[in-house]
């Protein structure tokens, strides 16, 4: 069975200059893990649910700061308190980034012509969970393990 069969046909797609809020709001609305981003149609990354995760980790204890033993009943607490302060910050900052400061470049992309069987060697190996599908680089669809399965389910009853 070959990945046309089974893949979303013009997908959601993102274009580069996209921040990532718009990434997170076009994710949220049509309820997908991924979206391609493009330049006039030509794949130039890919932004996941993970990549935008990711924007949200934060870091332990501040070790940058040390209180004389007296005061260290307070130590931890002001720590906290600074440690929060960046992460507001962060926080505040991340909708306005940039799509391309987190998204996957380059991208592994498949041809709407391989097996299905290609695809989810591709995906085992890279560990991702879907990919675009181009020619000659530009998007034609996306493929992702649900597509996959759904296509090894039907390539089975048919077999029967």
């Amino acid at each position: 069975m070959k990945i046309r069969d089974v893949m979303t046909k013009d997908p959601v797609t993102i274009p580069v200059d996209a921040t990532v809020s718009d990434a997170a709001s076009l994710m949220r609305k049509n309820n997908i893990g991924g979206i391609p981003v493009v330049e006039e149609d030509f794949v130039k990354g890919i932004v996941t649910e993970s990549d935008l995760l990711s924007l949200l980790e934060t870091e332990g204890p501040s070790d940058d700061l040390w209180l004389p033993s007296p005061l260290e009943f307070i130590e931890i607490p002001v720590r906290e308190f600074i440690n929060w302060e960046k992460t507001k910050k962060a926080l505040s900052d991340i909708g306005t980034s940039r799509i391309t400061l987190v998204m996957s470049a380059p991208v592994i992309t498949v041809d709407a012509d391989d097996d299905i069987e290609k695809a989810a060697s591709m995906m085992l190996k890279e560990g991702v969970a879907r990919l675009p599908v181009v020619e000659n680089n530009k998007i034609l669809g996306i493929v992702t393990r649900a597509d996959i399965i759904r296509g090894v389910g039907k390539k089975a009853e048919l077999s029967r």
